[in-house]
């Protein structure tokens, strides 16, 4: 959100975004988690067609309620800004990629760059590795963890065959974003391979200073500009470390619970931050506040950034529970009684 929101200030900008672009490997752990979770939950409960279509059911009922709503506001600002001839709005570009993010096809390399709703690259390319996930179990299933090792080293190549001759838009497969959904797959099936390291407890990890100081040198290697040779190898010893050391005592983390009722809407807040930021930064901010001198821009975007809190912690109590009232009913009777969302 901070990255997004400070190409609209009015100075340090190059220093702002320079600084936080570092941190863009993040994104890899994001997928990484995803892979691991989905696998743990997922691994055993699926056996047939029926199983897959219903966890397909799952993912949907989570995460495309939003993503749809979000989109759907943007393509409606777009058609205002081409009823209105607006000449700097790229609704050209936003409408012509409407039908690709309706279908998340969107990170598969379907647009040229990003467009519309622009973070849900990332929900295009999770969904891409939902529809891949029923291989990731058959080599589970026939080859083991070595034979997971030697898919995801199949597919890194292949990623790197197709960087060098120029497929990716950004230039390299681990910076790709509207073709992301194969750099997301490597990530994914890293995320699994480390799932069934932790099932299996292939090391004794009973502390959380060891994930914690693999986290540390992540955080540093990407400040200090190192390339993803190094820096995705150390994501997977801090997820792995970190994930051990709470499969030996889930009791340890029952600390961060009081964090838990804004760390569970962080999907939202990336999702409607970008609206928020039209709102308030396209409009308000640029339109208005911006040649006046009334307020100075980092005093001001702290509005758009509590705006966003607060409407995602909405959206999660009403919106999303009832969208996957309705998109899953059954699963969620049983697991978002409450009001709270369906369980990732």
């Amino acid at each position: 959100m901070a990255y997004h929101f400070l190409f609209w200030a009015p100075y340090g900008v190059e220093t702002g975004t320079g600084v936080l672009y570092r941190l863009l490997p993040l994104l890899d752990m994001f997928f990484m988690i995803s892979g691991f979770f989905i696998t743990i939950r997922y691994r055993e409960r699926i056996g047939d067609l029926r199983d897959y279509l219903r966890f397909m059911r799952s993912r949907a009922a989570r995460l495309l309620p939003l993503h749809y709503a979000i989109t759907l506001f943007f393509a409606a600002v777009a058609l205002l800004a081409w009823a209105k001839g607006a000449p700097n709005y790229p609704w050209r570009h936003d409408l012509q990629a409407l039908p690709f993010h309706l279908l998340l096809l969107h990170a598969l390399g379907a647009t040229d760059g990003l467009a519309l709703n622009y973070p849900s690259w990332s929900i295009s390319a999770e969904f891409f590795s939902y529809a891949l996930f029923p291989l990731i179990l058959i080599v589970l299933r026939h080859g083991g963890l070595r034979g997971l090792c030697v898919a995801i080293a199949a597919w890194i190549v292949l990623l790197e065959l197709a960087s060098a001759r120029g497929w990716f838009p950004s230039g390299h497969w681990t910076t790709a974003d509207s073709a992301g959904a194969y750099r997301a797959f490597a990530d994914f099936m890293i995320g699994a391979a480390v799932a069934v390291v932790v099932e299996r407890r292939a090391l004794s990890v009973g502390s959380h200073w060891p994930g914690l100081a693999a986290t540390a040198l992540v955080v540093a290697a990407m400040f200090l500009g190192y390339h993803y040779v190094l820096v995705m190898p150390l994501m997977v010893v801090a997820l792995t470390f970190t994930a051990l050391a709470e499969a030996a005592d889930p009791r340890s983390t029952a600390f961060l619970a009081p964090l838990a009722p804004l760390t569970g809407v962080a999907f939202g807040i990336y999702l409607i931050h970008p609206v928020m930021e039209f709102f308030f930064l396209e409009v308000v901010w640029f339109h208005g506040l911006r040649d006046t001198g009334l307020v100075d821009f980092y005093v001001f975007w702290t509005l758009p950034m509590l705006a966003t809190i607060v409407v995602a912690l909405v959206s999660a109590r009403s919106f999303e529970p009832f969208c996957a009232r309705v998109l899953s009913p059954a699963r969620a009777r049983r697991e978002a009684a409450g009001g709270r969302l369906a369980s990732v």
